[in-house]
C-alpha cells in the first residue's frame, strides 16, 4: 500500500478513535476531515496545533469561536492547500469568516455554500478554483464581503448576488467570467467596491441601476468588453473615490455629470473610444488626485477649468487629437508630479511656469507641435526623473540648467530643431540612463565628461552636425546597450576603448568620416544585435574574430574601402537576418559558410565588390531570404543554385559573369531585365540557350574548316613559289657556268682538277 494511503488510512482512524473515546466536537472533527485531504504535504506542518484531543477547535490556529465555542471564525491565508473548497464547514451554523484565499484551492464552490446562511465574509481570492458562482450565493442574505478574485472562475455573474443587499465588497475580478452585469447590482444599496475587472468576457454596458449605489466607492471594470458610453446617472454618486474602466471598449462622451461626484479621486477611463471634448465640469472635482485619458478619441483644448483641481498629482491626456496651449490656470497645480500630454496636436511654448512643480518627476510633451526654447528653469524640478519633448518644433540650445536636475533618468529632445553643443554638464547627471537627441540641429564635439555617466544605458545622438573624434571615453561607460552616432560628421579611428562596453547591443556609427580599421575589441561585444559601420571611409580587412558575434541580428559594413576576403567565420553569426558588405573592395570568392546563415531573411547585399568564382551551393538553404543583391562582381557559373527560393522578392545579379539560363520559376521570369544586365553569356530560354549554343558549335566548326583551308591555301601556294623559285635559280646558275666556261676558255674539268 503506498505511503500516502497508508497516511491516510491511519489519520482516518485516529479521528474515528477521538470521535468515539475523546470530547472532539463534530465541528472539530469536520475541520480534522478537511486536514486528512492534505495531511501528507508539507503543509500539514502549519497545522500542527490543530490536536484531536482537544475538547474543541477554538484554540486551534486560523480558528476562533463563539462564546459558545461554536466556530464563527476561519481564516487561512496564504498557506499551500493542495486540496478542494472544504464543504464540511458549510454546515457550521455560527461561520461567520471564511476565508481561504491565496492557497491554491482547487475544484468547484458548491452551491451548499447557500446553506451558510451566517456568513458574512467569503474570501476564496487567489485560488485555482473552477466552475461558476453558484447561484446559491444570493441565499446569504446577511454576507458583507464577497471576494472570489483571481481564480479561473467561468460562466455569468448571477444575478441572485442582488438578494444579498448587505453586501459591501464584491470582488470578482481576474477570473473568466462572461456575460452582462446583471442589473440586480443595483439593489445592494449598502454596496462600497465593486470590482469586476480582468474578465474579457463581461460584455454590454455599464448598467444604470449602479445609481442606486449611493454609497459606491470604487467601481472597477478594467481589461473588459464593456461597451456603449458612461452613464450619465453615475454623476448621483457622491461618494464615488475611485473609477477603473480602462482598457475597454467604451464609446459616447465623457457626461458632464461626473462633475458631480465630488468625492472622486481617481478616474482612469484611458484606452477606450471616447470621443469629444474634455468637460469643463471635471474641474468641478475638489478632491482630483489622477486622471488618466490617454488613448481615446478625444478632441478640442484642454479645459482651464482643470486648473481648479489644485490636488491633481497626474494628468495624462497622451495618445488624442488635443489642440491648443497648455492652460495658463496649470500653475495652481502645485502638487503635480506626472504631465503627461503626448501624441496630440499642442502648441504654444513650453510655460516657465513648470519650472515651479517642485514635485514634478516625469514630464511628457513630445510628438507635439509645441514651439520656442526650452525654458531654463526646468532645471528647478530637483524631482525630474524623465523629460520627453521629441517631435516638437523646439528651437535654441539645450539649457545648462538640466544638468541641475540631479535625478533625471531619461531625457529625449529628439526630432527637433536644437541648436549649439551638448552642455558638458549634462554629462554630470549620475542618474541619467537615457540621452535622446537624435535628428536636431547640434554641433561641436561630444566632451570627454560623458565617461562620468556611468548608468547610461542609450547613448543616440544620431543625426546632427557633430564632429571631432569620438570619445575613447565611452568605454567607460559600462551599462551602455544602446550607441548611434550616426549621420554626423565625426573623424578618426574608431576608439577601441568601445569594446569594453560588453552590454551593448546596437553600434550605429553609419554615415561619418571615420577611417582606420575596424577594432579588433569589437569581438567582445558578445552582446551586440546590430552593427552599423556604413558609409564611412574605414579601410582593412573584416576581422575573423567578427564570427563571434554569435548575437548578431544585422551586420552592415557598406560603402567603405574594406578590402581583403569576406570571412568564412560569418557562417558563426546563425542570427543573422540583414547581411550587408556593398560597396567595398572585398576580393576572392563568397564563402560557402554564408549559405549556413538561414536566418537571413531581410537582405543579403555582397554588390559592388570584386568577388569571383561562382555561387556557393550552399545559397539553396536561403528559404527565408526577401532580397539578394550580388550584382557588380566578377561571379561566374549558373544561377540555377537560385532557383528554389521561393521566399525571394528583389534579386539582382547585375554586371557579373553568369552563363547558362536563367532558372525556369514564375519569379525568375517575372524579373525586368535590368535585373540580368552585364552577363553576356546568360540567356533566358532553354531553347534559345541550346539554339545558342549550335550556332556557336556550327560557327566554331566552319571558322575551323575555313582555317584549315586557307591554311592548306597557303602551304600550297607557298611550295608551289617555293619550286618556282628554286627551279629558276637552279636554270639561272647553270645559265652563268655555260657563261664563265666561254668566256674563260678553259674546259669545267680542267678547272675542276686543278681546284683540288
Amino acid at each position: 500500500m503506498p505511503s500516502k494511503a497508508i497516511t491516510l488510512f491511519l489519520l482516518f482512524l485516529k479521528i474515528c478513535l477521538f470521535s468515539t473515546t475523546s470530547a472532539l466536537n463534530q465541528e472539530g472533527l469536520s475541520l480534522l476531515t478537511w486536514l486528512s485531504t492534505f495531511n501528507s504535504s508539507s503543509s500539514a506542518a502549519y497545522f500542527s496545533s490543530w490536536n484531536p484531543s482537544d475538547r474543541t477547535p477554538c484554540k486551534w490556529d486560523y480558528i476562533k469561536c463563539t462564546d459558545n465555542e461554536f466556530v464563527s471564525e476561519i481564516t487561512i491565508s496564504s498557506i499551500y492547500l493542495p486540496t478542494t473548497f472544504p464543504a464540511q464547514v458549510l454546515s457550521f451554523n455560527f461561520l461567520e469568516v471564511l476565508v481561504l484565499s491565496n492557497g491554491n484551492l482547487t475544484g468547484e464552490i458548491p452551491s451548499s455554500v447557500g446553506n451558510a446562511s451566517s456568513l458574512i465574509v467569503l474570501d476564496l481570492s487567489s485560488n485555482n478554483l473552477m466552475g461558476i458562482i453558484p447561484a446559491e450565493v444570493g441565499k446569504l442574505s446577511v454576507l458583507q464581503q464577497l471576494s472570489l478574485d483571481s481564480n479561473n472562475l467561468q460562466g455569468e455573474i448571477p444575478k441572485e448576488i442582488g438578494n444579498c443587499t448587505q453586501l459591501q465588497q464584491l470582488e470578482l475580478f481576474d477570473n473568466q467570467l462572461v456575460g452582462k452585469i446583471p442589473i440586480e447590482i443595483g439593489q445592494l444599496t449598502d454596496l462600497e467596491i465593486f470590482r469586476a475587472g480582468g474578465n474579457l468576457g463581461i460584455h454590454g454596458e455599464i448598467p444604470t441601476q449602479l445609481s442606486n449605489c449611493t454609497r459606491l466607492s470604487f467601481l472597477g471594470l478594467a481589461d473588459t468588453g464593456i461597451t456603449g458610453p458612461i452613464p450619465p446617472t453615475l454623476g448621483a454618486l457622491k461618494n464615488l473615490k475611485t473609477v477603473f474602466v480602462y482598457t475597454a471598449n467604451l464609446t459616447g462622451y465623457i457626461p458632464l455629470e461626473l462633475g458631480n461626484c465630488s468625492s472622486l479621486e481617481n478616474l482612469f477611463i484611458y484606452q477606450n473610444q471616447i470621443s469629444g471634448e474634455i468637460p469643463r465640469e471635471i474641474g468641478f472635482l475638489k478632491n482630483l488626485r489622477r486622471l488618466l485619458l490617454w488613448q481615446n478619441d478625444l478632441r478640442g483644448m484642454i479645459p482651464g477649468a482643470l486648473g481648479n483641481c489644485s490636488g491633481l498629482t497626474t494628468i495624462d491626456l497622451s495618445l488624442n487629437s488635443l489642440t491648443g496651449e497648455i492652460p495658463p490656470s496649470f500653475q495652481n497645480l502645485a502638487t503635480l508630479e506626472g504631465l503627461l500630454l503626448s501624441d496630440n496636436h499642442i502648441t504654444g511654448v513650453i510655460p516657465p511656469f513648470l519650472g515651479n512643480f517642485s514635485n514634478l518627476r516625469q514630464l511628457g510633451l513630445d510628438n507635439n507641435n509645441i514651439s520656442g526654447e526650452i525654458p531654463s528653469n526646468i532645471g528647478l524640478l530637483k524631482e525630474l526623473t524623465l523629460f520627453f519633448a521629441w517631435q516638437n518644433q523646439l528651437q535654441g540650445k539645450l539649457p545648462n540648467e538640466l544638468a541641475n536636475c540631479q535625478k533625471l533618468q531619461d531625457l529625449d529632445l529628439s526630432n527637433n530643431a536644437l541648436t549649439g553643443p551638448v552642455p558638458r554638464s549634462l554629462f554630470n547627471l549620475r542618474n541619467l540612463t537615457k540621452l535622446l537627441l537624435i535628428s536636431n540641429q547640434l554641433s561641436g564635439k561630444i566632451p570627454a565628461d560623458i565617461g562620468n555617466c556611468s548608468s547610461l544605458t542609450r547613448l543616440r545622438l544620431g543625426s546632427n552636425m557633430l564632429d571631432g573624434e569620438i570619445p575613447s571615453e565611452i568605454g567607460m561607460l559600462g551599462n551602455l546597450r544602446f550607441l548611434e552616432l550616426s549621420e554626423n560628421q565625426f573623424t578618426g579611428k574608431i576608439p577601441p576603448d568601445i569594446g569594453n562596453c560588453k552590454q551593448l547591443e546596437m553600434v550605429d556609427l553609419h554615415g561619418n568620416k571615420l577611417q582606420g580599421v575596424i577594432p579588433l575589441s569589437f569581438v567582445s561585444l558578445l552582446q551586440v544585435n546590430v552593427l552599423d559601420l556604413s558609409m564611412n571611409q574605414i579601410s582593412g580587412n573584416i576581422p575573423e574574430s567578427m564570427g563571434n558575434l554569435t548575437s548578431l541580428n544585422k551586420l552592415v559594413l557598406s560603402g567603405n574601402k574594406i578590402s581583403g576576403s569576406i570571412p568564412r567565420s560569418l557562417g558563426r553569426c546563425k542570427n543573422l537576418q540583414l547581411l550587408d558588405v556593398s560597396s567595398n573592395s572585398l576580393s576572392g570568392s563568397i564563402p560557402e559558410e554564408i549559405g549556413d546563415l538561414q536566418e537571413l531573411d531581410i537582405l543579403l547585399n555582397l554588390s559592388a565588390n570584386c568577388l569571383t568564382g561562382p555561387i556557393p551551393e550552399s545559397f539553396s538553404n536561403f528559404s527565408k531570404l526577401d532580397n539578394m543583391d550580388i550584382s557588380h562582381n566578377m561571379l561566374v557559373g549558373s544561377l540555377q543554385v537560385l532557383s528554389n527560393l521561393d521566399n525571394l522578392v528583389s534579386l539582382n545579379v547585375s554586371y557579373n559573369n553568369f552563363s547558362g539560363s536563367i532558372p525556369n520559376t514564375k519569379f525568375f521570369q517575372d524579373l525586368p531585365n535590368a535585373t540580368f544586365a552585364g552577363n553576356k553569356k546568360l540567356c533566358f530560354t532553354k531553347s534559345k540557350c541550346h539554339s545558342t549554343e549550335d550556332i556557336h558549335r556550327r560557327k566554331s566548326v566552319r571558322n575551323l574548316t575555313i582555317l584549315v583551308v586557307i591554311i592548306v591555301i597557303i602551304a600550297s601556294i607557298i611550295v608551289t613559289a617555293g619550286t618556282i623559285f628554286y627551279s629558276r635559280a637552279r636554270e639561272t646558275m647553270l645559265e652563268k657556268s655555260d657563261e664563265e666556261k666561254n668566256f674563260n676558255g678553259i674546259s669545267p674539268h680542267f678547272k675542276s682538277s686543278t681546284s683540288q
